[in-house]
Order: structure tokens, then sequence, then C-alpha cells
């Protein structure tokens, strides 16, 4: 039996039981969220040492495609929603049979997939850098030389500068290709950029639509670094990239909490990728705005109205990775040295380089005092090191 629209419209009460596929941090802080409010979670995830599942009230150790796993979700959850995009979208569409689910399985399908993402975003008339569409080395052919030097990306499971690379011209380009399997990929054009920024919203099943201020993101070897709110440009742009972003998830139909990564070139502003969950850059929320993003992600799943995502303090959030862990237990007397500094490790049972282990956020009323007070404390740290 469908869902039926009046069911939809509803709101969901605590203590009603929510689903959450994806076990990471970003599940972690929902079932967090959700707690708080009077929720209980049921995780899916497959691995024993999730750092959501070893907190939720249910933990499915499981397949995300394990039919008797989804039909115990189904049977207990009203409502399911996803912390990763790599999520079987077919999951998604047997939930949403008979349970509510957001975002839907048609959102995710087209993020989970870097060649129908970028097709989406070019054909919804916003702007994007030049690509080709590589499905075999025969398509190489039809690249013309001025796309290079470029990068190429598997169409799936990339994500963290996994599944990329830099090429300077065919050659690479095709040895590239032949080194990820000869699976899709797009190939897109290297751009000088000025600027990435980032916009997270929220979208209600409604359409109505709150958004995060605008952050300013650098990364260090393809993975997020630095998290900037508000980030550190014009008025004029920040509308633009908020502006950009609302268009699109308006016309993707989408519900729920979404990331969209912007490149800055010169006048330009481009859509560089789509994240339908919570994401990374949108962690300052959780100390620098009256609503978090993991609280957001909760309210649009129970149909409540959205929450206040104003942002009450400048916010510096860094990135903590495995890769500090190289001599031991990082020195942590060193982040709490700093008064304004809010440190929130993820609970992974091990820490490997390049692994996201948790980040902290320094929140001051006067945003170079935060951006300063950040770098001391990440720099005592051992990070980017």
């Amino acid at each position: 039996m469908s869902v039926k629209l009046a069911e939809l419209s509803s709101k969901i009460l605590p203590p009603a039981m929510l689903g959450m596929l994806g076990g990471g941090q970003l599940g972690r802080f929902f079932v967090i969220a959700a707690h708080e409010m009077g929720y209980r979670v049921t995780v899916l995830d497959p691995d024993l040492n999730s750092p959501a599942g070893k907190i939720a009230d249910v933990h499915l150790c499981a397949a995300y495609d394990d039919r008797e796993a989804l039909e115990s979700m189904a049977q207990s959850c009203v409502a399911i929603t996803t912390e990763f995009e790599n999520v079987p979208a077919e999951t998604l569409e047997f939930f949403e049979q008979t349970r509510i689910v957001r975002p839907a399985a048609a959102a995710v399908a087209t993020a989970q997939h870097r060649v129908k993402e970028k097709n989406f975003i070019r054909d919804a008339g916003l702007p994007v850098a030049p690509f080709h569409v590589i499905e075999s080395a025969a398509d190489f052919n039809s690249v013309d030389a001025a796309i290079y030097p470029a990068i190429l990306k598997v169409a799936r499971f990339g994500y963290d500068g996994k599944g990329q690379a830099r090429v300077s011209g065919r050659e690479e380009a095709e040895a590239a290709f032949e080194q990820f399997g000869g699976e899709t990929c797009v190939l897109e054009k290297m751009l000088a950029l000025d600027l990435e920024v980032s916009v997270v919203l929220a979208r209600d099943v409604h359409g109505h639509v709150a958004t995060f201020p605008v952050a300013e993101n650098s990364h260090l070897n393809g993975i997020l670094d630095i998290s900037i709110a508000p980030a550190r440009c014009s008025d004029a742009l920040r509308e633009k990239a908020t502006a950009l972003a609302i268009e699109l998830a308006q016309k993707l139909e989408y519900v729920g909490v979404l990331g969209v990564e912007f490149f800055v070139c010169g006048d330009q502003i481009l859509v560089n990728e789509i994240a339908p969950r919570p994401h990374n850059s949108g962690h300052y929320t959780l100390d620098g705005c009256v609503t978090n993003q993991f609280e957001q992600q909760v309210r649009v799943l129970t149909g409540h109205v959205l929450g206040d995502a104003r942002l009450h303090s400048p916010s510096v959030m860094v990135n903590i990775l495995g890769n500090i862990w190289h001599d031991g237990e990082p020195d942590w007397a060193a982040a709490f040295a700093v008064p304004a500094l809010k440190l929130h490790l993820y609970g992974k049972h091990e820490p490997r380089a390049g692994r996201k282990m948790g980040h902290f956020t320094v929140v001051d009323v006067n945003a170079d005092n935060a951006y300063g007070l950040a770098m001391q404390a990440r720099e005592a740290l051992g990070i980017g090191e």
C-alpha cells in the first residue's frame, strides 16, 4: 500500500521510531538530535562498530539490500532517511511503498551518480564546469583538447578525493580511465578557483526552505579541512550561491537536508556537487546556529516546521583526521585550552590516515578571533602536518 498524501503532510510525534540508513558520523549526529527531541532511532549499517549504531535504540547490522533487515525496519519505523548517498536507490524505493522516505529515492539516485548529477544540473539551467561523460576509451576521441587540464572522476562511490585523478592531457586521462577499471567517469575541466563555498539547506514537503549561512571551504588532499561561516566574500556572492542552491532543490523536488558545493572563478559561480544529506561543511551549525543541520533533518522527516537557521556566532570548523594519531592519542589538552572550542569526536574504533575521526568548531563574536583561535588549535593538534 502506498503512503497517502495525508500521511505525507502529517506530523510524526515522539516517541516514534525513525529509521536511518547508514551508521557513520552523520547518522550519529542524527541519532543525537532525534534522541534530544524524544524520538527513537533504528540504524541499518553493516559495520558492527558503526558510530551511529553504537548509540541507536536498535542497530540492524546487515547489508543495505538485506531483505529481512529491510522488512524489519519497515515494520518498526514510521519514517526513514539516509546519511550518505551511496545507499542503493532500490532500498529507498522499497521503503517508499509503505513508509515516509525523505529524501526520495529519485533524488538520491541523481546525486549518487556523477553523470546523472552533472546532466541534471546542466539541464536545469544551472551553471556547471565543462565536462564530458566517458563510458569507454573511445569517448576520448570526441573530447575537446581545451578541457585539459582536467579531473577524471568515477561516476559512483567517489568521495573525499577517492576515485579521482588529475590529468594534463588525453594520454594521462586514458591511463587513469584504465586504472579505474574502465568504469563510467566524468571528465571535468580543472578551473582556476578563487574560492570554494557551500550552502546547506532544508526543504520540507510543502516546499518551504530554510538556508544556513554560506560556508567558505578549503581542502587538503581532496578532503575538507576548514569551513568558515559566514564565508569571507561579498554579500552578492553569498546571495547568488544561496539562490542557486534553492533553485536546485526546487527543480530536484527535494525534501530533506541538502548540501550544495560551489566553485567561484572570478565573477562566475558554478555548481560542483550536491549531497542529499547533511554536509561536512555544515558541521559548524552544531555550535554556531540556532538550529543545527541534524535537528533540521529530524524536523523535515517528521513533518514539523523548519527550525531557525540563523547564525548566532561566527564559526570556524576544522576536520580531525586519523593522521594525527601517529604517536598515540592526540594532545586533546591543547584543544580544551581554547575556551571557545567545541570538540566533537565520532567514536570510530580505528584511526587511519584520511579517515574523519572528528572535528572541532571555534565560535566567537568576532570572526577574525574565531579563525585565529581555530588555527592555533589546529597547529597544536598537528593537523595538516
